[in-house]
């Protein structure tokens, strides 16, 4: 088994740190679930930067990851909440990058699996905007797969995971429970043994006045000043797992 994920913060492992201050996320327990549940030996990549958007996520990414020698036997992708978050969204347009990646894959004798990423508008300013954007691009998505014989994982859709109890203090990245969530739903959606952790008591999305002007001071003003520079969170980042790497 050979696996490999490409995306960007979410699939990266964003807010689900180690120790040493780099990230794990869902994606790393995917393939620490295969491990333990294979006779095999399991290799893994991860391709996955922070702040990237999807038109370099659906080709130089899953340009990468289909270069791979050997070449994987399961790809895992997300890609679109970046842009989601940017003026000139298009679902249609997203679409069209998302097939085309899609059809590569298979088309390379490589499973993919399309997951919609997790929903934190209740958390976020203009968060009905970003609902509406992730429910059209998910369904879209719904039906691609469908389409295409491939699997859908949609943790969009889990209604559970939108709890503030699964998010990181800036609101935008999943906690430890919330990556651990959503391996656990791709880990079932492929047919591998997995047990689901328990729900951390839920907590309230907003923490008062005070906390609410820190919560703006320390998370949404440095991404507005992002964007007003035209930077990403991730420049200048290199992939954490860009080659084959044995899981132990």
């Amino acid at each position: 088994m050979r696996y490999v994920a490409v995306g960007d913060s979410f699939t990266e492992g964003v807010g689900d740190w180690r120790e040493d201050g780099t990230p794990r996320g869902w994606a790393d327990r995917v393939a620490e679930g295969l491990a333990a549940h294979s006779d095999e030996p399991v290799e893994y990549a991860n391709l996955a930067i922070r702040g990237r958007l999807l038109i370099p996520i659906a080709t130089t990414q899953v340009d990468a990851a289909l270069a791979l020698d050997p070449l994987p036997t399961l790809l895992t992708f997300n890609g679109g909440g970046n842009d989601m978050l940017r003026p000139g969204h298009d679902t249609r347009v997203q679409m069209m990058l998302i097939r085309s990646a899609m059809i590569r894959c298979l088309r390379a004798g490589v499973q993919p699996v399309l997951l919609s990423g997790p929903d934190p508008s209740a958390g976020l300013p203009m968060g009905r905007t970003f609902h509406e954007r992730g429910e059209a691009l998910t369904e879209a998505a719904r039906a691609l797969t469908e389409d295409l014989g491939i699997v859908f994982v949609n943790a969009f859709g889990d209604d559970e995971l939108r709890g503030a109890e699964f998010w990181s203090e800036d609101r935008l990245h999943l906690n430890p429970y919330g990556h651990a969530r959503v391996a656990h739903k791709v880990l079932t959606a492929i047919g591998v043994t997995s047990e689901l952790e328990p729900a951390p008591t839920p907590r309230p999305w907003k923490q008062g006045m005070v906390g609410e002007a820190q919560y703006y001071r320390e998370h949404v003003a440095p991404w507005i000043g992002r964007r007003i520079r035209k930077t990403s969170s991730g420049a200048h980042r290199a992939p954490k797992h860009p080659t084959w790497t044995l899981v132990g």
